[in-house]
């Protein structure tokens, strides 16, 4: 019964998984036909099977974008870069997204390159060095205590670690930031929670922001790129 239950099991998997990839092609096909909407609806389905699939998420940035919603597209394809940073498509089309808005992915004044070498690695990934530097270096370094053997791998465990340590502080400050985008056209920003306080700038969609509270469904953000704070209606938003 068991090995029937098993072969049930594994004849399920395969059906499903032969599903997906029916729907996968024929999103694509009608993404090729300029069917936007109806592709969309299709990877946004893959989406709840896949939820942390870097490439279904560039897919629905890809759809979004074609449809000129640009802030829901720089959320989805911020999302894929969250996973997948070292991929030079997703990196492309997040930053051609976010510079229709007036934004750019590399922060002023800092190069490129450095910028690739930071997000060289997943958050997940980061974590993941680091765990292994710890493991290897509290090993070796009871190995050495024993025996002294091994003594300049050590020291070389030591650095790495104290390397991945700092890499993995500075992008966890980068990863505890709550981030949304401008969805709607236009939103405004206001000096409080409400439209009977002023207004101080007009965002349009695209623009990345960073939550910092809520009220009354307003929530008050900083626009990264300009460093002005206020409040914007939690309808405008996307969060990421």
């Amino acid at each position: 019964m068991k090995k029937l239950f098993a072969v049930l099991g594994l004849l399920a998997a395969l059906a499903a998984g032969s599903f997906a990839q029916e729907e996968a092609s024929q999103a694509e096909q009608y993404y090729s036909q300029g069917k936007f909407s109806a592709a969309l609806n299709l990877y946004e389905d893959e989406l709840k099977n896949a939820p942390n699939n870097p490439y279904v998420y560039y897919n629905i940035g890809n759809c979004y974008f074609k449809m000129g919603s640009m802030g829901l597209a720089v959320a989805n394809y911020y999302r894929a870069f969250r996973l997948a940073p070292r991929d030079g498509d997703i990196r492309h089309n997040l930053n051609l997204a976010m510079e229709s808005a007036g934004e750019h992915l590399v922060p002023g004044g800092m190069p490129e390159v450095l910028h690739k070498l930071f997000f060289l690695l997943s958050y997940n990934e980061l974590k993941g060095l680091a765990m292994l530097c710890l493991g290897a270096f509290s090993l070796l370094l009871c190995i050495w205590i024993i025996n002294r053997r091994f003594g300049k791998t050590v020291w070389a465990l030591l650095a790495a670690l104290i390397i991945c340590g700092g890499w993995l502080y500075l992008r966890r400050g980068q990863e505890m930031q709550v981030l949304a985008v401008v969805a709607s056209p236009t939103a405004e920003l206001r000096s409080g929670p409400g439209t009977n306080f002023p207004a101080s700038a007009n965002l349009t969609h695209g623009h990345l922001v960073i939550l910092k509270d809520s009220r009354n469904h307003w929530e008050e953000v900083i626009v990264k790129s300009q460093g002005i704070q206020g409040w914007i209606k939690s309808e405008s938003l996307e969060k990421i």
